[in-house]
Protein backbone atom coordinates (compact mmCIF):
# COMPACT_ATOMS: atom_id res chain seq x y z
CA UNK A 1 0.00 0.00 0.00
CA UNK A 2 1.51 3.75 -1.00
CA UNK A 3 1.07 6.43 0.82
CA UNK A 4 -0.32 9.60 -1.27
CA UNK A 5 2.56 11.95 -1.85
CA UNK A 6 2.38 15.27 -0.60
CA UNK A 7 2.39 18.33 -2.78
CA UNK A 8 3.82 21.36 -1.76
CA UNK A 9 1.18 23.35 -1.07
CA UNK A 10 -0.14 20.94 1.46
CA UNK A 11 2.55 21.39 3.57
CA UNK A 12 1.24 24.18 5.59
CA UNK A 13 4.48 27.43 5.58
CA UNK A 14 6.11 24.86 3.19
CA UNK A 15 8.70 26.26 0.80
CA UNK A 16 7.33 25.27 -2.72
CA UNK A 17 10.53 26.03 -4.70
CA UNK A 18 12.44 24.22 -1.86
CA UNK A 19 10.31 21.43 -1.10
CA UNK A 20 10.44 20.37 -4.84
CA UNK A 21 14.23 19.91 -4.82
CA UNK A 22 15.04 18.91 -1.19
CA UNK A 23 13.43 16.04 0.83
CA UNK A 24 11.72 18.21 3.68
CA UNK A 25 14.18 16.56 6.46
CA UNK A 26 17.66 17.93 4.55
CA UNK A 27 16.35 21.08 3.47
CA UNK A 28 15.50 21.58 7.31
CA UNK A 29 19.11 20.25 8.04
CA UNK A 30 21.12 22.77 5.49
CA UNK A 31 18.83 25.65 7.36
CA UNK A 32 19.88 24.54 10.89
CA UNK A 33 23.78 25.38 9.97
CA UNK A 34 22.93 28.93 8.60
CA UNK A 35 23.28 30.97 11.81
CA UNK A 36 21.81 34.61 12.17
CA UNK A 37 24.35 37.57 12.98
CA UNK A 38 22.88 41.30 14.33
CA UNK A 39 23.95 43.84 13.44
CA UNK A 40 26.19 43.27 10.69
CA UNK A 41 27.65 44.41 8.58
CA UNK A 42 26.04 47.41 9.61
CA UNK A 43 23.34 48.08 12.47
CA UNK A 44 19.95 46.70 11.57
CA UNK A 45 21.08 44.38 9.29
CA UNK A 46 20.84 40.57 10.10
CA UNK A 47 23.36 38.45 8.41
CA UNK A 48 22.62 34.95 7.10
CA UNK A 49 26.52 33.44 7.88
CA UNK A 50 26.62 30.31 5.59
CA UNK A 51 30.35 28.93 6.95
CA UNK A 52 28.73 26.70 9.08
CA UNK A 53 26.94 25.37 6.17
CA UNK A 54 30.76 24.89 4.13
CA UNK A 55 31.76 23.22 7.47
CA UNK A 56 29.01 20.59 6.96
CA UNK A 57 29.90 18.51 4.16
CA UNK A 58 26.32 17.08 4.33
CA UNK A 59 24.48 20.32 4.19
CA UNK A 60 26.50 21.54 1.29
CA UNK A 61 26.26 18.44 -0.70
CA UNK A 62 22.59 18.93 -0.03
CA UNK A 63 22.88 22.23 -1.40
CA UNK A 64 24.80 21.83 -4.03
CA UNK A 65 22.92 18.48 -5.03
CA UNK A 66 19.56 20.52 -5.03
CA UNK A 67 20.34 22.91 -7.22
CA UNK A 68 22.40 20.88 -9.46
CA UNK A 69 19.72 18.75 -10.70
CA UNK A 70 17.69 21.47 -11.57
CA UNK A 71 19.73 22.00 -14.42
CA UNK A 72 20.00 18.27 -15.16
CA UNK A 73 19.15 17.52 -19.04
CA UNK A 74 19.99 21.11 -19.94
CA UNK A 75 22.74 22.45 -22.14
CA UNK A 76 25.00 24.47 -19.97
CA UNK A 77 28.03 26.03 -21.38
CA UNK A 78 29.54 27.94 -18.19
CA UNK A 79 28.84 28.74 -14.66
CA UNK A 80 29.29 32.51 -13.65
CA UNK A 81 29.93 32.65 -10.31
CA UNK A 82 30.02 36.26 -8.19
CA UNK A 83 33.02 37.32 -5.83
CA UNK A 84 33.39 35.86 -3.17
CA UNK A 85 31.28 33.37 -1.84
CA UNK A 86 29.72 32.22 -5.40
CA UNK A 87 32.99 30.68 -6.39
CA UNK A 88 33.01 28.46 -3.92
CA UNK A 89 29.13 27.42 -4.90
CA UNK A 90 29.63 27.65 -8.80
CA UNK A 91 33.12 25.92 -8.82
CA UNK A 92 31.70 23.11 -7.38
CA UNK A 93 28.56 23.59 -9.62
CA UNK A 94 30.75 23.39 -12.73
CA UNK A 95 32.04 20.19 -11.90
CA UNK A 96 28.83 18.75 -11.69
CA UNK A 97 27.16 19.96 -14.60
CA UNK A 98 30.43 19.94 -16.89
CA UNK A 99 30.49 23.02 -17.73
CA UNK A 100 32.94 25.72 -17.59
CA UNK A 101 33.57 27.98 -14.77
CA UNK A 102 34.37 31.71 -14.89
CA UNK A 103 35.06 34.44 -11.72
CA UNK A 104 32.77 37.71 -11.64
CA UNK A 105 35.43 40.04 -10.00
CA UNK A 106 35.86 43.05 -7.89
CA UNK A 107 37.97 45.60 -9.75
CA UNK A 108 41.93 44.34 -9.73
CA UNK A 109 41.70 41.24 -9.00
CA UNK A 110 42.14 39.69 -13.11
CA UNK A 111 45.36 39.89 -14.62
CA UNK A 112 44.41 40.27 -18.19
CA UNK A 113 41.64 42.70 -19.94
CA UNK A 114 38.42 42.56 -18.68
CA UNK A 115 34.86 44.00 -19.62
CA UNK A 116 33.25 45.67 -16.09
CA UNK A 117 30.30 47.38 -15.41
CA UNK A 118 29.37 49.13 -12.49
CA UNK A 119 26.34 48.74 -10.40
CA UNK A 120 24.50 49.74 -7.11
CA UNK A 121 24.15 47.95 -4.31
CA UNK A 122 22.46 47.94 -1.05
CA UNK A 123 25.11 49.85 1.04
CA UNK A 124 27.15 51.42 -2.06
CA UNK A 125 28.14 51.81 -5.99
CA UNK A 126 30.08 48.84 -6.93
CA UNK A 127 32.17 47.32 -9.94
CA UNK A 128 32.14 43.80 -11.53
CA UNK A 129 34.97 42.56 -14.13
CA UNK A 130 35.12 39.37 -16.15
CA UNK A 131 38.01 38.82 -17.95
CA UNK A 132 37.36 39.77 -22.37
CA UNK A 133 36.99 36.46 -24.19
CA UNK A 134 35.87 34.31 -21.30
CA UNK A 135 32.57 33.24 -23.06
CA UNK A 136 31.94 32.11 -26.74
CA UNK A 137 28.93 33.92 -28.49
CA UNK A 138 26.09 32.47 -27.26
CA UNK A 139 27.64 30.53 -24.70
CA UNK A 140 24.56 29.27 -22.30
CA UNK A 141 25.18 30.60 -18.81
CA UNK A 142 24.04 30.09 -15.38
CA UNK A 143 24.86 33.00 -12.72
CA UNK A 144 25.66 31.59 -9.14
CA UNK A 145 25.98 33.48 -5.89
CA UNK A 146 25.39 32.63 -2.48
CA UNK A 147 22.92 34.77 -1.79
CA UNK A 148 20.00 36.68 -3.46
CA UNK A 149 19.13 39.99 -1.36
CA UNK A 150 18.11 42.93 -4.17
CA UNK A 151 19.62 41.51 -7.06
CA UNK A 152 21.83 44.14 -7.71
CA UNK A 153 25.28 42.16 -8.09
CA UNK A 154 23.64 39.09 -9.87
CA UNK A 155 22.62 41.25 -12.20
CA UNK A 156 25.72 42.93 -13.15
CA UNK A 157 27.02 39.41 -13.26
CA UNK A 158 24.50 38.86 -16.14
CA UNK A 159 25.61 42.46 -17.92
CA UNK A 160 28.69 41.17 -18.10
CA UNK A 161 27.51 37.72 -19.36
CA UNK A 162 25.32 39.72 -22.03
CA UNK A 163 28.43 42.09 -22.95
CA UNK A 164 30.59 39.21 -24.15
CA UNK A 165 27.68 37.44 -26.46
CA UNK A 166 26.45 35.16 -24.09
CA UNK A 167 22.92 33.82 -23.04
CA UNK A 168 21.29 33.80 -19.08
CA UNK A 169 19.35 30.65 -19.09
CA UNK A 170 19.07 30.84 -15.44
CA UNK A 171 19.93 32.79 -11.77
CA UNK A 172 20.75 29.63 -8.87
CA UNK A 173 21.51 30.88 -5.19
CA UNK A 174 22.15 28.75 -1.71
CA UNK A 175 20.16 31.40 0.08
CA UNK A 176 17.29 34.02 -1.31
CA UNK A 177 16.13 37.05 1.36
CA UNK A 178 12.52 36.87 -0.48
CA UNK A 179 11.41 40.30 1.31
CA UNK A 180 14.17 42.16 -0.91
CA UNK A 181 12.44 41.54 -3.88
CA UNK A 182 15.41 40.04 -6.31
CA UNK A 183 13.89 37.52 -7.69
CA UNK A 184 11.58 40.32 -9.50
CA UNK A 185 14.24 42.26 -10.38
CA UNK A 186 16.03 39.30 -12.19
CA UNK A 187 13.00 38.53 -14.30
CA UNK A 188 11.75 37.16 -17.12
CA UNK A 189 15.19 34.56 -16.10
CA UNK A 190 14.79 31.61 -13.96
CA UNK A 191 15.49 31.93 -10.43
CA UNK A 192 16.65 29.13 -8.79
CA UNK A 193 17.10 29.24 -4.64
CA UNK A 194 17.32 25.95 -2.00
CA UNK A 195 16.80 28.07 0.74
CA UNK A 196 14.42 30.80 1.28
CA UNK A 197 13.64 33.16 4.03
Amino acid sequence: MSAKKKTPSEHPGSNEAADLAVPRDALAFAMSKIRNIADFPKPGILFKDITPLLASPRAFHIVLDAIAERFIGEHIDAIVGVEARGFIFGGALAARLNASFVPARKPGKLPAACDEVQYETEYSVATLEMHKGSLAEEARVVVVDDLLATGGTAKAAADLVRKQGGYVVAYAFAVELTFLGGRERLMPVKVESVIQY
